[in-house]
């Protein structure tokens, strides 16, 4: 919660700088007002944490706060909350606040409709790191609010080896048995292939888990079946978008991470209304 007040403390900063010279110059001190927000189109619900925040920053003196949870679908027209507060602060906070929610209701919707595009299958769709700066553990949240899984969180709580560092390192088994040794016993190690023989050499190495990077749908079905009794997790990444999602999945691999999840989410259209009070 620290973090986020003072993400939400930032984000005011840069919007008002020395003051709202509309709201101070035409809306009276003691003003208070009915607010709704409301849906302008459907979607999946996120960032009403931020959204409040907002306005507990700004002192707005809310009352009667109302609102859906996140994870919640929503069709044009829903009123996702309601609450009363001072007219200034309320109009002072209205963008940032907006912004907030209508970007991570956005990544939520997303999530959702990949969600959905799998049905059936046994197979997690997962975030990668391709998120907004500073905004990281809200958008990974949002695609929990989706119904997706999360990747690993940041360079600190996984290894997972990429092309750079397979380079760096002079190969797929040299950065293998380097980072087994450069880490304790309970850390399982993950790297990224991009051909079937640089699969098999990481299996050979004796990676826990491996990713198969822009990957063709037979070569990743290929994988699925040389990994076969071995206790090695799959993941297909790489251009994977809503037309081709689902023939991944029936490959069998273990998880499909989507990067556009975070960095290509349209933002939902979300309004704040108000009436006098």
């Amino acid at each position: 919660m620290k973090e986020l007040r003072a993400l939400v403390r930032e984000a005011l900063a840069e919007d008002i700088g020395q003051g709202d010279i509309t709201t101070n110059a035409t809306i009276p001190a003691d003003a208070r007002c009915q607010a709704w927000l409301i849906a302008k189109e459907e979607g999946v619900l996120s960032g009403m944490k931020p959204f409040s925040v907002v306005f507990e920053t700004l002192e707005a003196a809310i009352r009667e706060w109302g609102a859906l949870p996140d994870g919640t679908r929503f069709k044009k027209g829903d009123k996702l909350a309601g609450f009363q507060g001072k007219t200034r602060a309320i109009l002072t906070g209205e963008r940032v606040a907006l912004n907030f929610v209508q970007r991570l209701s956005g990544i939520a919707t997303m999530t959702a409709r990949f969600k959905e595009a799998v049905d059936g299958l046994s197979t997690r769709l997962c975030d990668t790191r391709k998120t907004t700066p500073l905004m990281r553990k809200l958008e990974k949240e949002a695609v929990l609010h989706g119904g997706g899984t999360n990747h690993r969180y940041a360079l600190f709580d996984g290894v997972l080896i990429k092309e750079n560092h397979i380079t760096a390192a002079g190969g797929i088994r040299q950065a293998v048995e380097r980072a087994l040794s450069g880490t304790h016993h309970l850390m399982k190690i993950g790297i990224e292939v991009s051909k079937l023989d640089e699969f098999e050499e990481a299996v050979e190495a004796g990676a826990d888990a491996i990713m198969l990077d822009n990957m063709g749908v037979e070569e990743v079905r290929k994988a699925v079946e040389i990994a076969h009794g071995k206790k090695v997790v799959l993941e297909a990444s790489g251009n994977v978008t809503l037309q081709c999602v689902r023939a991944i999945a029936e490959t069998g691999v273990d998880l499909i991470s989507v990067g556009m999840l975070t960095h290509s989410a349209p933002a939902v259209d979300l309004s704040l209304v108000i009436r006098n009070v």
